[in-house]
């Protein structure tokens, strides 16, 4: 074995091997089987100065080409002002990554506790976690939550209206967790109310999942959906992108119990997938089931405001076996960049954002299907995201959008493409790309 690369002198290596009692690095590795061991040279690079290392780099991201984005599915282009990088690297914010010893981390308590508040008051919800680690985890620990609260249910029912992205990390969470994965039929683009009413019937169901917008971008009419689950003992938890409860109904207002979905859409930039940030909030008779962590407020022995972990109900913190979950670990710098962009824009500032991304969708919705190429794909209500059907070759008008600086849109179907316009979007920006078809 080769260990010219090992960063260690040859008196900490003797130390090293001393403690673990073997004789050798090699006798250290016995256990790996010697048919998959890396034989060959590695192929390295020569090492190079800061300046190069600098130049070599930057060289490397001018091959990124810059794109006018108006695709979405789950990720969306939203600004963020630029006071909240500012802040997010401020000494005093940047402090542990997980804050066990509450008298050194008052830094990172506090914010947690704020976006905590936010997010409650965002969902509608009683309670919120310390958050988690995206959208797609947080709906799974919410299917857990579901069968942990119920008696002998284990299946949780799931719209396929919900993105399909979320689908798959649920579906994972449910193999390995002894969960049923059921599904409630789609009916033009929206939940099948009398498929979901019939499955709920046949009963073992713990709880169910829905989308808000749900994949498609249509914002659907779940009125009644709450008392059909819990007549059946169930739990209701929705989905939503987050700065859409800006102005759209609250998962609260539809009854749910749990409320889960991704922080992205508040400021995160896209960068390339993440990371981003997941949240998660219920109905406070439900806090002893939720994952992760909670902060708290109370006063210390000088009668002064402190912050402290309430609740911590991970595997770090009490035993594996009765941890309610053991890969739930907050997203800390997120949740904190989350934080502080909510209370730069304000209420008003994230309804406002949240309009005129509406207000872009329908202009460019109007625009397509006024060029008699496109039509809508459903006819429903939709907010800044919408799929539309397309006469030609699909394939070919993403890669004419691609070559003039375009991502326009994402292919949902063999003539099926769906948009997503946020705040960013300019008129120009709508216009010119309609110029290309």
């Amino acid at each position: 074995m080769d260990y010219k690369f090992f960063p260690h002198t040859d008196e900490e290596l003797k130390e090293m091997l001393s403690v673990s009692g073997v004789e050798s690095l090699d006798a250290l590795y016995a256990d790996v089987p010697e048919d998959i061991r890396f034989k060959k040279e590695y192929d390295l690079p020569e090492a190079m100065s800061e300046i190069e290392v600098r130049k070599f780099f930057k060289k490397l991201g001018q091959e990124n080409k810059q794109l006018t984005c108006f695709a979405g599915a789950g990720v969306y282009d939203h600004y963020c002002p630029a006071m909240v990088n500012r802040i997010v690297q401020r000494s005093e914010f940047l402090t542990s990554y997980t804050p066990y010893q509450a008298e050194i981390s008052q830094g990172t308590l506090h914010y947690i506790f704020e976006y905590q508040s936010m997010m409650a008051e965002l969902t509608g919800m009683d309670i919120s976690n310390a958050s988690m680690y995206d959208g797609s985890t947080a709906t799974a620990e919410a299917a857990m939550m579901a069968v942990a609260s119920a008696k002998k249910c284990d299946t949780v029912l799931v719209s396929e209206t919900v993105d399909k992205k979320i689908l798959e990390v649920v579906n994972t969470y449910a193999h390995f967790h002894g969960m049923k994965i059921g599904m409630i039929a789609e009916k033009d683009g929206v939940t099948d109310k009398a498929d979901y009413k019939q499955k709920m019937t046949q009963g073992g169901v713990a709880g169910v999942i829905l989308q808000q917008p749900n994949y498609y971008g249509i914002v659907e009419d779940y009125t009644g959906f709450a008392d059909i689950a819990h007549a059946n003992k169930a739990l209701m938890i929705m989905n939503s992108v987050a700065a859409d409860l800006a102005v759209l109904k609250t998962p609260a207002e539809w009854g749910a119990d749990i409320a889960v979905g991704d922080g992205q859409s508040l400021g995160i930039p896209m960068q390339f997938g993440g990371p981003n940030v997941g949240y998660l909030c219920c109905k406070e008779k439900l806090i002893r089931k939720m994952p992760g962590r909670i902060v708290g407020m109370t006063k210390d022995s000088r009668g002064q405001r402190a912050f402290v972990l309430t609740l911590q109900a991970r595997e770090q913190h009490i035993r594996r076996q009765k941890a309610t979950s053991n890969i739930c670990s907050n997203q800390s710098l997120m949740a904190l960049f989350v934080t502080v962009y909510m209370s730069v824009m304000g209420k008003e500032g994230l309804k406002e954002a949240a309009e005129m991304s509406y207000a872009g969708a329908h202009y460019m919705m109007d625009c397509l299907v006024a060029t008699e190429k496109f039509k809508p794909t459903y006819d429903k209500p939709f907010f800044n995201e919408f799929c539309v059907d397309y006469d030609g070759d699909v394939d070919a008008l993403q890669q004419k959008f691609i070559d003039n600086g375009f991502m326009g849109g994402l292919k949902v179907g063999e003539h099926t493409i769906m948009f997503a316009v946020t705040e960013q979007r300019t008129k120009d920006e709508i216009d010119n790309l309609i110029k290309l078809i």
